[in-house]
């Protein structure tokens, strides 16, 4: 009585399931230069990690007889796996069966795969490609109806979202729901030229008498990385991979644990001599922050994150000493540092990000304040600007800054972490107040310049008198600047924080979770 037929059968359907939709749809797939789900799942992972769940869902056709004549394997492929040893869920879209529309699909298993995520508390890594589970028109001939729509088990993605860590890639024509997947995550990534990223597609478009547009123009990687609905762009399916893994490198598998800690052979008191002058006298010339930044991480450690949108200010994560920070300073050479409204919106979501994975805050400090002019009254400015200091004053883990250059104004106040107490440096090139003098001056000083017969020799007597007042050694007496230092002992004293802020953090849930 042994069951060896059925083992025989259950091993025709798992080869059937690995078809996929067929030898002609994957040549397909392959003449877009794009990979398989299963290909994808391979390059991914760890090797020989992956343990699939659900491969036998799909609809099968049956003679008279009840025998197996055709099989069509649903178009979602999900499971566990590891990445470089971290314990995952991996899901992905097939787009070779029905190009991942909810007509082809078994709803069950997404669901199961969000909720398995939330549930274990495992990170989960999202491989879009389609509709992302989404309906199409065909979808009312085979269920034979239509239904209202809803969005099953978002409360799911939504809730993961304050308990372990979510990337989602865009690796095709990512529509509709697909397209929601692929936003509410902490950090996604869309490959440039063969996927795209759009609301609804162009027939749709076109019908709505919205412009004959192709997929590139709606929703190509220019303009979704540029906008800050899709993190950061890559050149391919494999770089795509190697960014997810390296984002997930800084994180812990989930909120009651701390980021691992690596080894560093980088020397904490390591000094660059081109930090001292770095920094030009002339506050209208500009220099490179991320050389800076790159001189005081531990080597080769910053991954930045959304670099083409929100441009002034620079994001990402990196190392002190081998403890995982977040870390967040302007960029001088776009818009001489300022804070823009995307500029904030991109520094709320890090700051969730940061606090709900326990990442130590870092803040290297050149804003001469938000971005000034019409355009920046119409982009509602103040209140992203708002938000931004709320969610950075709203953070519970460690803070620290060193102040590089300019710290006026509001966004100037970002310099510090609102009801706390933390560690604070500047560089003897540290410049600040309400406002630069040089903006100021000429208002402040107005009945005394008018009083005057040479008026351009008097405004320049005023500066000299004021910029003696302003040297940081002044508020340095006052103990209105904690510590000066000299800028190549920055990594030095940044590693020092670092160490005892790792002390300092404690697992658990935030009290404000990461929003999309």
């Amino acid at each position: 009585m042994s069951w060896e037929k059925e083992i025989q059968e259950l091993a025709q359907r798992n080869s059937l399931a690995e078809q996929m939709g067929g030898s002609e749809k994957v040549a397909r797939q392959h003449e877009f230069g794009k990979l398989t789900i299963r290909e994808r799942l391979d390059r991914m992972v760890d090797p020989g990690s992956f343990h699939e769940i659900g491969k036998l869902a799909g609809a099968g056709q049956y003679d008279e007889a009840g025998n197996l004549e055709t099989f069509t394997p649903s178009n979602f492929v999900f499971g566990t796996a590891e990445l470089d040893g971290m314990p995952v869920i991996i899901s992905g879209d097939d787009f070779t069966v029905r190009g991942g529309s909810a007509d082809a699909s078994i709803a069950g298993k997404r669901l199961q795969a969000e909720g398995l995520a939330l549930e274990l508390r495992l990170p989960h890594i999202r491989l879009v490609d389609g509709m992302g589970g989404g309906g199409s028109v065909k979808t009312i001939e085979t269920a034979g109806r239509t239904y209202i729509p809803q969005v099953a088990g978002w409360d799911t993605i939504v809730g993961h979202l304050g308990v372990a860590p979510s990337v989602s890639l865009a690796l095709g024509s990512v529509a509709g729901i697909g397209a929601a997947r692929v936003a509410t995550s902490h950090y996604s990534v869309i490959v440039r030229d063969t996927a795209q990223m759009m609301i609804a597609g162009p027939a749709l478009v076109d019908w709505a008498s919205l412009g004959d547009v192709s997929k590139e123009e709606l929703g190509s990687s220019s303009i979704h990385t540029r906008n800050g609905a899709i993190d950061d762009e890559a050149a391919s399916e494999d770089e795509a991979f190697a960014m997810a893994r390296r984002f997930l490198s800084y994180l812990p598998e989930n909120v009651d644990q701390l980021p691992r800690r690596t080894g560093c052979t980088d020397p904490v008191d390591r000094a660059e001599d081109f930090l001292l002058d770095i920094v030009p006298r002339d506050p209208r010339k500009v220099y490179k922050m991320r050389s800076v930044i790159n001189a005081v991480c531990d080597e080769g450690s910053f991954f930045e994150i959304g670099r083409k949108w929100g441009k002034s200010v620079i994001v990402g994560l990196g190392r002190l000493d081998g403890v995982a920070v977040a870390l967040f300073a302007e960029d001088p050479m776009i818009y001489g540092g300022a804070w823009t409204a995307d500029a904030c919106r991109k520094l709320i979501r890090f700051c969730d990000l940061a606090s709900t994975f326990h990442l130590p805050i870092v803040h290297l400090v050149d804003c001469p304040g938000f971005l000034i002019g019409k355009q920046s009254e119409e982009n509602a400015t103040i209140r992203f600007g708002s938000q931004a200091l709320a969610a950075l004053g709203q953070t519970t883990v460690p803070f620290c800054s060193v102040v590089i250059r300019k710290a006026f104004g509001v966004a100037g106040a970002s310099n510090t972490k609102p009801g706390s107490n933390h560690f604070r440096f500047s560089w003897p090139s540290g410049d600040w107040g309400s406002l630069p003098i040089e903006g100021g001056i000429e208002v402040a000083y107005k009945a005394e310049l008018a009083e005057v017969d040479d008026y351009d020799s008097h405004l320049t007597m005023i500066k000299e008198r004021l910029n003696r007042l302003r040297s940081p050694f002044r508020s340095a007496e006052y103990f209105e600047i904690e510590e000066i230092i000299d800028p190549r002992h920055t990594r030095q004293n940044l590693c020092r924080w670092a160490n005892l802020a790792y002390r300092a953090l404690r697992p658990g849930e935030s009290r404000f979770t990461f929003r999309p």
